[in-house]
């Protein structure tokens, strides 16, 4: 494995750690799923590169406007949740109540 592979491995693996462990705050949750789609654009962005081929190029342009849609969605819950609830705490949340 060379070093950017593993370096790309390991971004996405801390941030995939940080949400399955770390998850007291909607925003630490946030970031940590934007970090994961942050590593996996340069990954795709260097495979594509890597194989000189036009075809895969438009993916990695692809999978930046889904992590904007992510991101702004979840910004908008975040603003929703802290106006209704006060916090952004996920333990505080109940899905069970309006």
């Amino acid at each position: 494995m060379t070093p950017v592979h593993f370096s790309f491995t390991s971004a996405f693996m801390l941030g995939l750690m940080g949400l399955a462990f770390h998850r007291t705050h909607l925003f630490s949750a946030l970031l940590c799923l934007e970090g994961m789609m942050l590593s996996l654009f340069i990954a795709l962005a260097l495979w594509a590169m890597q194989f000189e081929s036009t075809m895969f190029s438009a993916a990695p342009m692809l999978l930046l406007a889904f992590s904007a849609c992510e991101a702004s969605a979840g910004l908008a819950l975040l603003v929703a949740t802290a106006r209704t609830h006060g916090t952004d705490r996920l333990q505080n949340l109940n899905l069970l109540q309006c």
